[in-house]
């Protein structure tokens, strides 16, 4: 295996290419930049660049109906802006990838500082239900393996698949060993070698069904069983037991990476697969009496981690893009003597 240092962002495009990336679209945004700069010079990958993230978003929707291997990659406010196509795609089934880099908001916020304040919006940012396939990775290893991960899940589910980064993940640099890892074929059909008609309507087959409530009930059914059995295969996440501790601190993406350093005073739990939930928490939370969530926001999946368990859990918030290990501190030892 090849040693090679990589920035997280550059690990996912080089990994992207590897993974059978045929279409690139994108409007340069901080802190995901990197990702549009490393793709230029890929003769593999037709590239380009748009006029904003709108565009964007449905040229690789665009690009996968055709037969190519799609991706974008954006930040929050970019994010903001493909929200709908987003849903037309779940709707319409089309795989394709879009990675989130997020930095600190909403609207242009703090570009250059890390956040996780879209968190909520990969799970409800368009209108309407969907079930989306969500993975956020902590190192710059991971980040290459899981832009495999998640062109694998967006052909399996035939969806669009969010990888979630921020600006430490995405700006680090590590030396990590280049492998080899599976591949999924490409499994939509291009357009012109069926008779399917894509629509972002109520649909039974390729027909049209806007006035029958039973054909949405099924066709809602159908999203979320294909969503939650292709999520099964991707059930990533850590766990660092402490059997001398009585509290549970779940954190993802940079932040886990700072939880580790409370590892002698806190078991610690890193959903790797946000969305849908690990459902394996439930098990490790149940050894615990105190469950705390740490994360870069004003806190949202704190509120999922409470809606699984059924359950208090305390919140640990870190807001303007700096990490300072003291603070993290105090407010820890304060939430773990809250009852």
């Amino acid at each position: 295996m090849t040693k090679i240092l990589l920035q997280g962002n550059q690990a996912i495009a080089r990994a992207a290419v590897k993974a059978g990336l045929g279409f690139y679209a994108g409007y340069p945004i901080t802190p995901a930049s990197e990702i549009l700069h490393e793709l230029v010079s890929e003769k593999s990958v037709k590239l380009m660049q748009m006029e904003d993230e709108i565009a964007s978003i449905n040229a690789i929707i665009g690009a996968s109906l055709a037969g190519a291997k799609s991706m974008t990659a954006t930040s929050g406010p970019g994010f903001s802006l493909m929200q709908e196509s987003i849903g037309l795609a779940h709707m319409m089934e089309v795989p394709l990838v879009v990675v989130n880099v997020q930095r600190v908001g909403p609207s242009t916020g703090m570009p250059t500082l890390p956040a996780q304040g879209d968190v909520l919006q990969c799970k409800y940012g368009s209108h309407g239900d969907y079930f989306p396939i969500v993975f956020y990775p902590n190192s710059v290893d991971e980040l290459y393996q899981y832009t495999f991960h998640a062109f694998n899940a967006a052909e399996e589910s035939r969806s669009p698949v969010i990888l979630l980064s921020d600006g430490y993940v995405g700006h680090l640099y590590e030396t990590i060993q280049i492998q080899d890892y599976r591949i999924s074929k490409r499994t939509l059909p291009p357009l012109g070698t069926s008779n399917r008609h894509f629509t972002g309507l109520t649909h039974e087959g390729s027909i049209p069904a806007t006035s029958d409530p039973e054909v949405h009930k099924k066709f809602i059914k159908h999203l979320e069983t294909k969503q939650k059995k292709v999520a099964k295969k991707y059930n990533g996440y850590e766990y660092r037991e402490n059997a001398s501790s009585d509290t549970l601190l779940i954190a993802y993406g940079a932040l886990s990476r700072v939880s580790y350093h409370f590892k002698d005073d806190f078991a610690i739990c890193r959903p790797i697969r946000i969305f849908p939930m690990i459902e394996d928490i439930k098990e490790i939370a149940g050894q615990y009496k105190r469950i705390i969530v740490m994360e870069m926001n004003a806190g949202q999946y704190v509120n999922e981690v409470e809606r699984l368990l059924h359950r208090k859990v305390h919140l640990v918030s870190v807001l303007g893009g700096k990490i300072d290990l003291q603070e993290i501190w105090t407010k820890l030892k304060r939430s773990r003597r809250e009852t």
